[in-house]
């Protein structure tokens, strides 16, 4: 039920009082943070309406709050209607976020944080259990889709998704889902879906990578006749770098990687180093941890460095 408050310029607001979110006074700070601190873990957000930062930090807590399905809760103190137990905890700066475990202060953070680094403060006082159920449910999309399960990959992801519309990682293993079943188009479309703010992020850059590698096995022709030509003449090197974007969407990549190696340990500027940078560029479609890039990460080094 919700209550109301004073700000600090004596207006009454409605505050926020659910299961997860709300407001606490001087008076129910102790039964709010401290009792139940010994619950679970609650972080208490000290804020003021003229602070710019707490406007900004105040929804991503209270999503990402929302979001660990009561693994932790999240109390807000307006300092300036009371100002007493800021002061008492030394609170100098806002917002200030301290996170309470079995009554003590335990953790906290200040200053306006980007909502990964939000997150992962809250797997840190959970000791990983805020994000666990979104970490299996994407492990399991993603073993899905290495099975080649694309259908069943995607409906996992998708279901991610209902929970987090920006989940990056969610948006890039459904457009890669997309893609493995053909759907380019659905895939390019996916990928817009992420914010500007996630464009970089690695699980993204992946899909993007892998999206303009299925485009680039569409221009250069069958397989079979791809491989004749490089057996024919094995120094023509563009036959040899087109075959090695064709072996890759068939999901030869030990061999699409042999081919460029080739190409770089027998000439190294050619075509402006570009062998080399396509590889770099299967590397970062296949993901750091895929056997034939750590495997072809090591054999580049031995080329580069010898």
């Amino acid at each position: 039920m919700a209550r109301q408050m004073l700000q600090s310029d004596g207006t009454a607001v409605a505050a926020v009082d659910d299961s997860l979110i709300r407001d606490t006074t001087t008076q129910t700070f102790v039964q709010d943070v401290i009792e139940e601190s010994k619950r679970q873990p609650v972080l208490i957000d000290f804020w003021a309406s003229w602070c710019g930062p707490c406007k900004q930090l105040t929804p991503v807590l209270e999503k990402a709050v929302r979001a660990a399905k009561g693994k932790v809760k999240l109390v807000k103190m307006d300092i300036d209607a009371h100002p007493e137990i800021p002061g008492q905890m030394g609170i100098q700066s806002i917002p200030a976020v301290i996170a309470f475990i079995n009554g003590q202060p335990a953790d906290g953070f200040m200053g306006a944080l980007p909502e990964s680094q939000v997150m992962a403060f809250l797997e840190r006082i959970t000791k990983g259990a805020v994000g666990a159920e979104e970490r299996d449910l994407l492990a399991a999309a993603e073993a899905a889709l290495a099975e080649g399960d694309a259908p069943g990959a995607a409906e996992l992801f998708v279901q991610l998704l209902g929970e987090d519309p920006d989940n990056a990682a969610a948006l890039a293993g459904l457009a890669r889902a997309y893609l493995a079943a053909g759907a380019v188009e659905q895939a390019r479309a996916t990928l817009a879906q992420v914010p500007e703010a996630k464009q970089n992020d690695p699980a993204v850059a992946a899909a993007r990578a892998a999206l303009d590698l299925h485009q680039q096995a569409e221009a250069v022709g069958p397989l079979a006749e791809l491989e004749e030509k490089v057996a024919a003449d094995p120094r023509d090197h563009q036959a040899r770098y087109d075959l090695a974007v064709a072996l890759n969407a068939a999901d030869r990549r030990a061999e699409a990687a042999d081919h460029l190696l080739s190409i770089v340990r027998t000439d190294r500027k050619w075509n402006d180093d570009g062998a080399r940078k396509q590889l770099v560029q299967f590397f970062e479609a296949w993901g750091p941890m895929d056997e034939a890039t750590v495997e072809g990460r090591k054999r580049l080094s031995s080329i580069l460095f010898a």
